[in-house]
């Protein structure tokens, strides 16, 4: 049942874990390049550190040398040391030179042109911080990523679900599933992944089931009540009106659940108020006579309403549980059937009024299902055939256009095989492992 569908929920969660594993991939790969980085800093640093010591040390060596200088004399005598020669009165003082550079008056010995030989060092450790900050700069948003991944998070982002999410959606519209109601998913599972973080210690696969859990369950359990809480607070005779299109399995699901209220402990009394159709009276006294169970009918052609109120009646003095009460098969096209359906809910008041349809026609049921609640303003929906039906559209389509639950699902032919509809067993089924 669903499985069509169960595979693609699961194609999405796959889809999903594979982009968050290569993700994670780069991530760690970032964090090792980022590892690395300082190591080269390090060894660019000593390069520099060397680079610079024998800068100054040249420098050091050059500014020796003149300190071992000989005067040598006119006699080219090298080892005679040259007298200072004595200043006299009559000396003109010498005029000074215009196209000299100005003296620098430090107590240096020398004098050297350009910068000082030491500003080689800090030029060399200039060049390797800008080269090392340049690095930085561009690793920056590599680093970033590479936190995350070393803090033991990946994020999900939203180009991380542009593609799965838009195969998703087809895959949805694909099953039936009605196109606001797959709008709906769609967004909340944006709204739960897109920004959240993966734990290492969590995979991928279950942050996406779980999101795609939320989603299903908000639209299949619109509406929903404990249906047999409500017929046991109920006033007795408790009367349930059923309505949908010929064909769909109305009568058949009517007798399935005499034989569920009968396990319960509820006495039942069936009602045909399908006095249009040629045949209708003998298909549900088949039912009837199979089960046991009193029939209430009129000919053919007599008022539905009429034939329900007497069905209300009869419970009533005999001290019967609950009345199900078939209807005609209506198109919801067809404005006097309608009216029908109309006069019935005024003139008996049923406590339920519950529309039958197949699960297998999907959007079809769920127009259907929108056009019956405009109508007579059903109190919930049985989904015959949902053992068929690989899709599961309707099923998780019909409650939220109507706002009003799904109660049972028809899983085969037998008078047993008939489920009560679980939102929470649903969405399981649907996420569950594949066979």
């Amino acid at each position: 049942m669903f499985d069509g569908l169960k595979k693609k929920l699961n194609r999405f969660r796959q889809d999903v874990e594979e982009t968050a594993e290569e993700k994670a991939e780069e991530a760690a790969e970032e964090e090792a390049e980022a590892e690395a980085e300082p190591v080269e800093a390090e060894t660019a640093d000593a390069d520099a550190e060397e680079a610079a010591a024998a800068d100054t040390s040249t420098a050091e060596e050059a500014v020796e040398e003149p300190q071992e200088s000989e005067v040598v004399s006119e006699d080219g005598d090298a080892d005679a040391e040259a007298e200072p020669v004595a200043e006299t009165a009559d000396a003109e003082p010498a005029e000074p030179a215009t196209d000299s550079e100005p003296v620098d008056d430090t107590d240096s010995e020398y004098v050297y042109e350009g910068e000082r030989p030491e500003s080689l060092a800090s030029d060399a450790a200039k060049q390797a911080l800008a080269a090392e900050e340049k690095e930085d700069s561009s690793s920056s948003s590599r680093l970033k990523r590479a936190a995350a991944f070393a803090t033991g998070k990946v994020v999900i982002e939203e180009e991380d679900l542009e593609d799965p999410l838009w195969e998703l959606e087809m895959a949805l519209l694909q099953s039936d599933v009605e196109m606001q109601v797959a709008g709906e998913i769609l967004e909340t599972i944006r709204e739960k992944l897109i920004g959240e973080t993966r734990k290492q210690v969590q995979s991928t696969g279950q942050l996406v089931e779980e999101a795609l859990h939320d989603a299903l369950y908000e639209v299949i359990s619109v509406g929903q009540f404990d249906f047999d809480q409500r017929i046991a607070e109920a006033d007795k005779p408790v009367t349930l009106i059923f309505t949908g299109i010929n064909g769909v399995g109305k009568t058949t699901s009517i007798a399935k659940l005499a034989k569920y209220f009968e396990k319960q402990g509820y006495s039942t009394v069936l009602a045909n108020g399908d006095t249009y159709r040629a045949g209708a009276n003998e298909q549900i006294r088949e039912h009837a006579e199979a089960l046991d169970k009193k029939l209430i009918a009129h000919e053919q052609g007599g008022d539905p309403a009429a034939v329900i109120y007497d069905a209300v009646e009869y419970a009533d003095a005999h001290d019967i549980d609950i009345v199900l009460g078939d209807t005609a098969g209506r198109l919801h096209t067809s404005n006097d059937l309608m009216a029908q359906l109309e006069k019935i809910d005024r003139v008996v008041g049923p406590d339920l009024t519950i529309f039958v349809d197949e699960a297998v026609a999907g959007q079809d049921a769920v127009e259907r299902a929108r056009k019956f609640n405009e109508a007579a303003s059903i109190d919930g929906a049985i989904l015959t055939k949902a053992d068929a039906d690989s899709n599961g559209g309707a099923a998780i389509s019909i409650a939220y256009v109507t706002g009003k639950p799904i109660l049972f699902l028809g899983v085969g032919q037998g008078y047993d095989h008939i489920e009560r509809f679980d939102p929470e067993a649903m969405v399981e089924r649907l996420l569950g492992d594949d066979e």
